[in-house]
This record gives structure tokens, sequence and C-alpha cells, in this order.
């Protein structure tokens, strides 16, 4: 599998990407914005804030900015070649249906980690050199995480591009499951939870006794298992997905929501191997 080919592939697919200065543009946003965070993110201090502080205040657009770009990225990979009629050509070539889908996410994935890295590595230095004891474990587990969220995301929109005929559905398709998972499951849960814990807890922060279900819950969708992770690895924090300062079961652990977030991009991938595998070019 592992191939001159596919390595080709992934190579052409970074490098177009060089030229169309995804990596330059993303880059700058991902620093400018995590650069602000930090600054002037706390409403309630002045000056820079700590990496924990930061992280905090960044999740909310991570969550919904890191996953756009994915499906921007990766929708029209495979629907948008076959538009082209290049898919065709590619095929032609001593190469599998395998090898091209894995260039494309290895390609498109590189893309989408590198512009994080220098985007949240440069505000990193930044930060550090304006706050005392700055936790750099912390930032890099952020970072690593953010990365893991975008190649769910990525994954995602490849099976779309497998999936459907034009690149207008693709982008619809995955911007829907998009919505699915970071807006509709989150407030249904949560609804679900203030219904049974009441509204008071969520308005004073004060610890309650969770239900096993909400636990559960969290681990369906990707940006649950996001916030978790961040949480477990960095410390205890208020975000969308752990409003009332939840206190962790002991079986959440950094490692299980990393192992989540590998099976998300599995799932996809492997979805996106069987409709490509018998899609008619």
């Amino acid at each position: 599998m592992f191939s001159n080919i596919l390595f080709s592939i992934a190579k052409k697919e970074f490098m177009d990407n060089i030229r169309n200065k995804w990596v330059l543009i993303l880059s700058v946003i991902f620093a400018i914005l995590t650069i602000v965070f930090s600054l002037f993110g706390s409403i309630f201090g002045t000056g820079w804030q700590d990496i924990q502080g930061t992280v905090s205040s960044m999740i909310a657009i991570v969550q919904i900015f890191i996953p756009i770009i994915a499906i921007i990225l990766g929708y029209s990979a495979i629907i948008g070649e076959i538009e082209r009629g290049s898919m065709s050509s590619l095929l032609a070539l001593p190469t599998t249906r395998l090898e091209v889908l894995v260039g494309k996410l290895f390609g498109l994935g590189s893309i989408l980690a590198v512009s994080i890295l220098i985007g949240f590595g440069i505000a990193g230095v930044i930060i550090a050199v304006n706050i005392p004891n700055p936790d750099i474990v912390g930032f890099l587990i952020f970072i690593g995480a953010t990365i893991l969220l975008g190649l769910v995301f990525l994954s995602m929109a490849l099976f779309f591009s497998t999936l459907f005929k034009k690149r207008s559905s693709a982008i619809g398709g995955a911007i829907f499951l998009w919505i699915l998972f970071i807006m509709i499951i989150p407030m249904i849960v949560q609804g679900l939870l203030i219904a049974e814990v009441g509204i008071e807890p969520l308005m004073t922060g004060e610890k309650v006794q969770i239900p096993d279900w909400y636990y559960g819950a969290q681990l369906v969708d990707p940006g649950s298992v996001y916030n978790s992770l961040i949480a477990l690895t960095i410390g205890s924090m208020s975000t969308p997905g752990n409003p009332l300062q939840i206190t962790y079961p002991s079986y959440y652990s950094s490692g299980l929501m990393t192992l989540i977030f590998i099976i998300w991009i599995a799932i996809f991938f492997v979805l996106a191997y069987w409709r490509f595998s018998k899609k008619d070019i």
C-alpha cells in the first residue's frame, strides 16, 4: 500500500495547497486568534492570560473553526477530481483506490496539521515570553487534540466526497453532519441534563451528582470528546461541553479520548473507501 504513488499523491495535495497559500493563510489566522484570546479573552482581568485561560477561551471558536476548515479542504478531494476528469487518469496508473484515498488523507491532513502547528506554535511562543511559568506541555496537548479534531472532520469530508455525485452535495452533507455533532447533539444532551439536575447548578457552577448516561453521551460526538480531552489533560474548566465543572468518572482518560478520536477517523475512512471502491468513475 505504501507505494511511491501514494506518497506522490500526498505530496501533490500538500504542494497544491502550499501554492494556494493555504498554510500561510491558516497559520496567520490561528496565530492571530490565539494571541487575541490570550490578550483580550478574559473579562475579569487585564494582560496576558495563562495557558489554561487561553485554551479555555479558545475551545468554543476552535470547535467551530477547525471542522469547517477540514471540511473545506476535503469535501472536493474525490468528487472534484471526478468532475474534472483527472480521477480516470490517476486510476489508469499502477495504483489502487485505497492508495488514492490514503494519499489524499495524508496530504490534506498534513496541510491541516502544519497550519495548526505553525499558527498555534508561533502564538504559543509569544504568549510564553509574556507570562510566568507557561504550561508548555499543556499547550502542546491542546495543539495535538486540535489536530485530531480536524482529522476527524477531514475524514468525514472525504467520505462525503465519495458519497455524492456533485461537490455541492458533498459539502452540504459534511456541513450537516458538522451541525449535528457540534451543535445539535450537545444541545440535546445538555438540555436533557438540565431537565434532570435543574438550571440552578448551571447558573451557579456548583458541583452536582451527574447521571451515568451523561458520561456515555459525551463520547458520541467529536466535540464533546475534544472538550473532555482538554479538560482532562490541561485542567478542569468550564466549556460548552462541560458547563457544570463536572468531575469526570475514573474510566475517562486522555488515552480513551485519543482512542475515540482515532476510531472516528477510522470509521469515516473505512466508509469512504467502501463507497469509493464501488463508485463508477
